[in-house]
């Protein structure tokens, strides 16, 4: 069992570390507020007071925080990551983040003796619970040969993709497929709906149709209940359709459906409710078409 650390406990970064506790993994945890990381403790995780501390304690130190800045903030300066690692100590960075800025990155980590790898996930709150995420690597092969025991108690499926950044640039090509699936779903359930057919039932139907992705399957109920806690809010996945376009400016690739839909997420702030899961891109077009949606308000 190796010892570990890991800097972001949210949603998703805190079931990535109850099942490295589950694991038998000694793990380290750090996170902004220290609430978040309570019940993991309870757990048997140990507290560190900055992420410099977590990468001093541990020889594989992860990390999966919000965007590229937070990437940033929790890497850099006297407590970050960066100044606590050194030679032979792996750091895996979990988070969606700029391809450009992870390169950079993994470039200073270098610089320390260590090796870095971006290991972004696929899959939601469900899949992570049971055990069924799929991880990309990015980074040096010997690097991922070492870590794969660690990512393969997170999630069954591991590919390694390429060098750094590859496999960040792998996550935001899928993602924005999940905001674009989101939204021709949405359109569906509210053509039938505004032709006379129950909203519960349409869903019903559609779940059982070939349209049903893995993705459509768990969160297409939310056009009818959005969850308690948002799994993944619009304005995270905003960031990380500005990061596809981004690319698709870069590399010519024209991307006209994640244009469209990230107008709708636009959308979606500008109605204040940005901070729910991004199936309310189904509340943005039901305004549009005039119906009511109460049921998920």
């Amino acid at each position: 069992m190796a010892e570990l650390g890991y800097v972001g406990l949210g949603v998703m970064g805190g079931g990535v570390v109850r099942r490295l506790l589950a694991a038998g993994h000694t793990v380290t945890v750090w996170n902004r507020t220290r609430a978040k990381a309570e019940p993991l403790l309870e757990l048997g995780a140990r507290w560190a007071d900055s992420p410099r501390e977590v990468a001093e304690r541990s020889a594989f130190v992860f990390t999966m925080v919000t965007n590229t800045e937070a990437v940033n903030a929790v890497t850099e300066g006297f407590d970050g990551i960066l100044a606590g690692l050194g030679p032979g100590k792996i750091y895996v960075d979990m988070s969606t983040a700029s391809p450009a800025n992870t390169r950079e990155l993994a470039q200073r980590v270098a610089e320390s003796g260590a090796a870095m790898l971006d290991a972004p996930v696929s899959g939601s709150v469900i899949t992570l619970e049971q055990g069924k995420l799929s991880i990309m690597v990015g980074g040096d092969e010997a690097a991922f040969e070492r870590v794969l025991p660690i990512l393969e108690a997170i999630g069954p499926r591991v590919f390694h993709v390429g060098p750094n950044g590859a496999a960040v640039t792998m996550k935001i090509a899928i993602n924005l497929s999940l905001a674009v699936q989101m939204l021709a779903f949405s359109e569906g359930v509210l053509l039938a709906e505004k032709s006379g057919i129950d909203r519960e039932k349409a869903v019903e139907v559609m779940l059982a149709s070939v349209i049903a992705s893995p993705m459509i399957g768990y969160r297409g109920p939310f056009v009818l209940q959005q969850p308690d806690e948002a799994w993944f809010d619009c304005r995270m996945m905003q960031k990380d359709m500005n990061l596809a376009l981004e690319l698709g400016h870069r590399l010519d690739v024209p991307l006209p459906t994640t244009a469209a839909t990230n107008e709708l997420l636009t959308a979606a702030n500008g109605m204040g409710i940005g901070h729910r899961d991004f199936a309310a891109l189904f509340d943005v077009l039901a305004a549009m078409a005039g119906v009511s949606n109460e049921v998920s308000a």
